[in-house]
């Protein structure tokens, strides 16, 4: 069997092994509709957009921004694959590091890896989105970028396949070069300083990105966008080594030292798993910083949207409140209950220690960038303190929401059709009203303020009722 037949097959299993794990788990029917929900929520947040004033081309700009952030957090296996070598993550992640049983070079498994994921993400998530544009632009009146769905729709699709791509390709030579140490630092230290002078001086940056080829798919464009895709990717195949291992070294026993702070074994041991990982705790500060960014470019878009400047405390506040669930998938990420089971702990003893843990990081990271926000835009004492108490509502909010659906398994829901659609009606519910508040009706006039901080003293309350329902819910779950 030829190199390429052998990678070939290993393509296909991967697919289909993907496949395979997701339908089984959410029971086939319910996961082979969650493309539907996704092209109808699509389709309806686009023409509420539209309705209420928003150019198309400001929505297709979104659009490539979160299919980006999606690649980046996809690629972010460049965080736990050195973690999956040492076989902490099981037989999740087993024939992309499995080169010494198969006749295949790691890098070569690790390339056909990403591939299958762009294969399996842009018909899954992807397609759909495209698609759920399609309505929009059939209604579009004039306007070189509504065009027709004909060629819109297919355009768009590969653009957001190629921003995709592009997103997985940064992560993997961002961890690769870090990991290069002085030098590695230095040259994204460099990187970082030469993209922020490039968006200061106004540079057409934009137009040899994927987005670019979106707004005017010119030969140059085009070619642009595949040479920045090229690069990536090559810095990344040089940098990235997945057979790094960290040189032998000597801690003393953290353990008893955390635990007398904490005071709680299960959670110290918790933070230990996150802390000792690869990218220990900065892996939380990275998902966190993301929000940040999306956040401020949301602000930025709601301000040229309606006219008025949004609340910084109140916008910023409640949506870095979503970081609550990135931070609890972190926690939950290396372990489950069948690892305790050799151990005298009940169910709920390990959903406390979750929940201690999740207190002790989550809102404080949370905190940490909130505060940057409000000092670098700036904004009244009043909504600031109403911000902060938004954020800490939000948070143990979705953590509530969270534990009571999904147990400590919070990424499973994310294919189940079903479970999706209740988690986002529950996040809609409380967030869109407070949104809008802070989007449209700045600067919030302290009746209103002090409404919202009561509402966000109320979300946290119905947060931690529904951890404390979760719990007979999932003891009795898992002694079945």
């Amino acid at each position: 069997m030829t190199d390429w037949s052998r990678t070939r097959r290993v393509f296909v299993e991967m697919l289909r092994e993907e496949w395979r794990l997701h339908s089984h788990l959410f029971s086939g029917r319910r996961f082979s509709a969650f493309p539907v929900l996704i092209s109808l929520l699509v389709a309806g947040a686009v023409e509420l957009l539209v309705r209420t004033g928003t150019e198309l081309t400001t929505v297709f700009a979104g659009l490539h921004a979160l299919a980006f952030v999606f690649g980046i957090q996809t690629g972010s296996i460049g965080f736990v694959g050195r973690d999956a070598l040492r076989n902490l993550l099981g037989d999740l992640t087993l024939l992309v590091f499995s080169a010494r049983t198969l006749p295949l070079s790691q890098k070569r498994l690790l390339a056909v890896f990403v591939v299958k994921d762009v294969v399996y993400y842009a018909c899954l998530f992807l397609v759909p989105i495209a698609l759920g544009v399609a309505p929009a632009v059939l209604h579009a009146q004039g306007g070189a970028a509504a065009g027709s769905v004909a060629t819109t729709v297919p355009l768009l699709w590969a653009t957001l396949t190629a921003t995709f791509v592009l997103g997985i390709g940064v992560t993997i030579a961002g961890v690769g070069i870090s990991n290069r140490g002085v030098s590695g630092a230095a040259l994204l230290g460099l990187g970082a300083v030469l993209a922020g002078g490039a968006w200061i001086a106004n540079l057409p940056v934009i137009a040899f990105t994927p987005y670019g080829v979106f707004r005017s798919p010119t030969p140059v464009r085009v070619g642009g966008a595949l040479g920045l895709v090229g690069v990536v990717y090559l810095l990344g195949a040089v940098a990235y080594d997945v057979n790094a291992r960290r040189d032998a070294r000597t801690v003393r026993s953290t353990f008893r030292h955390w635990q007398r702070r904490i005071r709680d074994p299960l959670a110290t041991k918790t933070l230990l798993d996150v802390h000792r990982s690869s990218g220990g705790f900065w892996k939380v500060l990275f998902s966190a910083a993301i929000l940040l960014g999306v956040t401020d470019a949301l602000v930025d878009l709601a301000g040229q949207i309606t006219g008025v400047s949004p609340s910084v405390g109140v916008s910023f506040g409640s949506i870095l409140g979503l970081s609550g669930f990135t931070t609890y998938n972190w926690l939950t990420q290396f372990d489950d209950v069948d690892s305790y089971l050799v151990h005298p702990v009940d169910v709920p003893a390990i959903f406390h220690a979750k929940f201690r843990a999740f207190l002790l990081l989550g809102p404080l990271v949370g905190v940490v960038f909130y505060a940057i926000a409000v000092f670098w835009r700036g904004a009244p004492l009043v909504e600031a303190l109403v911000g902060g108490v938004l954020l800490v509502g939000v948070s143990c909010y979705i953590f509530g929401v969270t534990v009571y659906l999904t147990g400590l398994s919070p990424n499973e829901f994310l294919f189940d059709t079903v479970l999706f659609a209740i988690f986002g009606v529950a996040m809609s519910l409380p967030l869109v009203p407070i949104l809008v508040v802070g989007f449209a009706l700045a600067p919030v006039s302290l009746p209103v303020s002090g409404a919202l901080g009561v509402g966000g003293v109320a979300l946290g309350g119905v947060g931690v009722a529904l951890y404390r329902r979760a719990l007979p819910k999932w003891t009795a779950h898992h002694r079945q």
